[in-house]
């Protein structure tokens, strides 16, 4: 398939982010999350902590790798390790719930500084990392009822609200380069893969 046909008839993943790019039905979910990004970005030194200028890019996604690595890694306990396994795995959830807010803050900082069809995306994605950290939680509580098969259930239907978050995500990084960066990556772009 060409680059022309790709255009002409993309995958329907594709024209569903065009198509939620263009839709004012995450409006409402922008309209909650504006005064909160407001306030936490609204001290210059909170926000360049949070989008990362000590670091030089966005920090958000260096963040996502701990809580969803070891929400990964706790299904993975759960699916393949065994009964042996259930401790390591309950520790693993733990430590993703406790890793998801901060790694939230980093992505509300990010998102402040969007666009209209990127933020539309973007309440969409949080809105989607939202439902799947009530997962996580319900599947912490049952692993403390000692109720493992629902546990292991709900983190399952964390994993796929994650998943689903995750292709927004690298959408908004990826297709419309949403991240904050030191000015010097733009200046020198690819010119410096060439040496």
């Amino acid at each position: 398939m060409t680059e022309h046909d790709q255009n002409e008839n993309p995958n329907p993943l594709v024209r569903w982010v065009r198509t939620l790019e263009t839709s004012s039905v995450a409006d409402p979910v922008a309209r909650v999350l504006q005064p909160v990004a407001g306030w936490l970005t609204r001290s210059p030194e909170r926000r360049d902590l949070l989008r990362g200028t000590w670091l030089g890019h966005a920090v958000h996604p260096l963040m996502t790798d701990l809580p969803v690595g070891a929400f990964v890694c706790t299904s993975l306990l759960d699916l393949a390790g065994g009964a042996r396994s259930r401790p390591a795995a309950d520790r693993l959830l733990t430590i993703g719930l406790l890793a998801a807010p901060p790694t939230a803050l980093t992505g509300l900082a990010e998102w402040s500084e969007t666009a209209t069809g990127s933020r539309r995306v973007g309440a969409v994605h949080a809105v989607g990392n939202t439902v799947g950290l009530v997962a996580y939680a319900a599947s912490w509580r049952a692993r403390r009822a000692d109720r493992h098969a629902a546990g292991v259930t709900w983190a399952l239907v964390g994993a796929g609200c994650l998943a689903f978050s995750g292709y927004l995500g690298g959408h908004l990084v990826s297709a419309r380069k949403v991240s904050s960066r030191n000015p010097l990556f733009d200046a020198t772009s690819d010119a410096v893969g060439a040496l």
